[in-house]
């Protein structure tokens, strides 16, 4: 799910209340969100870059909340501050409003050119009226739509928006698509004018731009937006145009919003003015343009469509598992952006705003009922039909051995699935390509670059947070590792490990070898070389020289134990000998 950041005093201000961080994390779990971490700046930039030594950036407390990925109106805090506060009764629903311009104004106009069926032919546009930015507002802004492009536009395959500052630009507007070599504008904090062709080099190793390229740099014709004195305003989906950029003094912004899907279009149009006519002048307006399309047809935009829905209590009573009355259940709903009133009997009539696109279906208004009526509340009741249900062997297996391990004096721990790429080769001594990590396309910081292949960096990095534990340390964790396998349908497949650590200033491999007697000894298998365990000595990198053996069950390798190499230990920030074992618990189900 994507994950916001947002400051949290800014927050606090705008909710115009303060909240410990506790209070905090329980307002956001009965709303449906989570709050995932509370960091800063300067730790947020340490964490994405892997910078070290001193870091520019501010120590202003960030709360980062993960939202549901297709609550778009939640993916800023214009957005997030205007829901909760209507889920806490403290604010009225917004009526959001698609104005005429005044007279003064007259309307914006939008001339599509037929040429631009060839590469992305729809565009859909607004006005936001005397807006007020700040910096953070301005931050706020462009970062909405930072999220919007990575989140419902599909990193801009199907969606890609420009902003302008419309008193440095003449109406109508042109959205039009030309040979590159024909396109010349000065692009976003440019010095000087590039052609369609010089743009895609200009932009080849940009480190956020180069990824969207490819869209349109094989096309024979690029899409491009031009105000009625010939200026480039933008070239969608890659750059805006820097003549009309927006500054913390721009007061009127055009939004123009280019796509292959025009219901996606008008999503995120609908998502950006409801948003930020927070803070217009007159607000939660925002003011019409006119499309025009090359068969002469006219389209006002933003939509910001309401409509209703009409829901029976019973059934969502029935669905959910509750007991609530008609009046209370349209309560729940209104707190929930859902403006619900009954109709006298059990029927009650949702009115589902621009800013809930995500509601497709009745059972979303449901889902809805059920968050605001709060998932604890809900009373557990045996279910009515007969069923035998069975544990899953592997996960049985594994809360057993859980377990024993800890009886053993291990204490448990549960780490991230994905790690970097040196977690998993460089730190461990082992070559990238032998490791068949499955990787994440679009990471977004080097500690989360791949799924992990061993859970040995997971416990090695527990031990680093956790130096000044009393010694000796000893920790294990029974979980799922992955690797690539082109033999499986999805390319992948998971496994399921045991993995345990013993930390002290000596390595202990005794106390290690001694675990892996009591495992085998609960599961029933005997030490002897025909239908049992036993070790056999291995040259391994990741291990201390001849401290290492692999585990052998009926013949077959399950896993290694030994000393850590002592390269290892210190590439995890550690200082004192380590012994590992690791070993897969699937053949033993």
């Amino acid at each position: 799910m994507p994950t916001i950041s947002v400051k949290r005093d800014l927050l606090f201000k705008a909710l115009n209340q303060t909240y410990t961080e506790e209070e905090f994390t329980f307002l956001c779990f009965d709303f449906g969100l989570e709050l995932d971490d509370v960091t800063s700046e300067r730790q947020m930039i340490i964490k994405e870059q892997g910078a070290t030594g001193t870091v520019e950036g501010s120590d202003d407390v960030i709360y980062r909340i993960e939202v549901p990925a297709n609550r778009y109106d939640l993916l800023c805090l214009e957005g997030l501050v205007v829901a909760l506060l209507i889920f806490q009764n403290r604010m009225e629903f917004p009526h959001y409003k698609a104005i005429p311009p005044s007279d003064s104004n007259g309307i914006q106009k939008m001339f599509v050119k037929p040429n631009t069926k060839l590469i992305r032919p729809h565009v859909v546009a607004a006005v936001l009226r005397d807006i007020t930015f700040d910096a953070d507002v301005y931050a706020s802004f462009i970062d909405l739509q930072e999220k919007l492009h990575q989140n419902i536009a599909r990193k801009r395959t199907l969606v890609s928006i420009g902003t302008h500052d419309l008193d440095t630009i003449q109406g109508p507007f042109t959205y039009d698509a030309l040979p590159p070599e024909e396109i010349k504008f000065k692009p976003l904090n440019q010095e000087k004018e590039y052609t369609g062709k010089e743009i895609m080099d200009l932009y080849a190793n940009h480190a956020q731009l180069k990824q969207y390229l490819h869209i349109i740099k094989d096309s024979p014709y690029y899409p491009i937006i031009t105000d009625a004195n010939g200026v480039v305003l933008s070239l969608p989906p890659i750059i805006n145009g820097d003549h009309s950029k927006i500054k913390l003094s721009t007061k009127n912004i055009f939004i123009e919003v280019t796509a292959t899907d025009l219901n996606k279009a008008n999503i995120v149009l609908d998502t950006i003015v409801t948003a930020f006519s927070y803070h217009c002048k007159n607000r939660f307006t925002s003011e019409k343009c006119e499309i025009i399309l090359s068969n002469g047809t006219k389209i006002k935009t933003p939509l910001l469509n309401y409509r209703k829905e009409v829901i029976d209590t019973k059934k969502v009573n029935d669905y959910i598992g509750f007991k609530v009355q008609a009046g209370e259940l349209a309560g729940l709903l209104t707190r929930m952006c859902l403006q619900s009133k009954t109709t006298g009997g059990s029927d009650i009539v949702v009115k589902i705003p621009p800013t809930r696109h995500d509601i497709l279906h009745a059972v979303d208004i449901y889902e809805d009922a059920a968050i605001a009526y709060g998932y604890n509340n809900i009373v557990k009741k045996e279910p009515k039909f007969a069923t035998i249900a069975v544990q899953d062997p592997l996960n049985k297996l594994t809360n057993q051995l859980r377990l024993e391990i800890a009886h053993a004096g291990f204490s448990e721990i549960l780490s991230f699935t994905l790690c970097s790429r040196e977690d998993i080769s460089t730190k461990l001594k082992i070559p990238y390509e032998e490791t068949k990590a499955v990787e994440i396309s679009n990471p977004k910081t080097i500690e989360f670059q791949v799924v992990r292949t061993t859970l040995i960096p997971g416990l090695l990095k527990s031990l680093a947070f956790n130096k000044d534990v009393p010694l000796p340390i000893k920790i294990f964790e029974i979980s799922d590792v992955a690797f690539c396998d082109e033999t499986t349908d999805t390319g992948a497949r998971n496994a399921r490990k045991l993995c345990a650590v013993y930390y002290d200033k000596k390595a202990g491999f005794e106390f290690l070898h001694g675990l892996l007697d009591r495992v085998m000894q609960v599961l029933d298998v005997p030490w002897e070389k025909e239908g049992g365990y036993y070790l056999n000595a291995i040259t391994d990198d990741t291990f201390f020289p001849k401290r290492a053996a692999e585990i052998l069950w009926r013949g077959n390798r399950i896993g290694n134990i030994g000393v850590l190499h002592p390269e290892v230990i210190t590439a995890f920030d550690l200082s004192l000998p380590c012994s590992v074992m690791e070993l897969s618990i699937e053949p033993f189900v």
